[in-house]
């Protein structure tokens, strides 16, 4: 096992568990209250729900190291789409009102590692997919 692999594992880890911390928190803080929020950015408060569920679930079949590229994509749309439409104006490290954008940034590019080098031996994916390995 190479020290890559390990920082991947690493990671991946880290990328899904603080995904799926984000999606919990969204259903415990009251998924209502997530999409109303939405709704007041001009995005569809369905779009609350779809984001939680993909932090939720993609967050632990990240940590699994299962779908791992289709993860990390869903990821990065998420986070840039955080970027541009909340952080964006208050800049890389906020404006004394709200965080900056550098945490969004940080796990798109994460999720951009991830999805370039999505097999591991570390993962599920390489124990289901073996003869798919790049």
């Amino acid at each position: 096992m190479k020290k890559s692999e390990v920082g991947a594992l690493i990671l991946r880890i880290f990328l899904g568990l603080s995904f799926l911390i984000h999606g919990v928190s969204k259903f415990q803080n009251g998924i209502e209250n997530t999409a109303g929020w939405f709704e007041s950015l001009g995005i569809p408060g369905f779009m609350g729900y779809v984001v939680a569920i993909i932090e939720l679930v993609g967050g632990l079949l990240l940590t699994i190291g299962f779908g791992t590229r289709y993860i990390a994509a869903l990821f990065l749309f998420i986070m840039v789409g955080a970027i541009l439409k909340v952080k964006l104006a208050a800049g890389f490290m906020g404006n004394g009102q709200g965080a900056g954008f550098e945490l969004d940034l940080a796990f798109a590019v994460m999720a951009v590692y991830l999805f370039l080098n999505s097999k591991s031996v570390l993962s599920l994916d390489s124990k289901l997919f073996p003869k798919s390995q790049q």
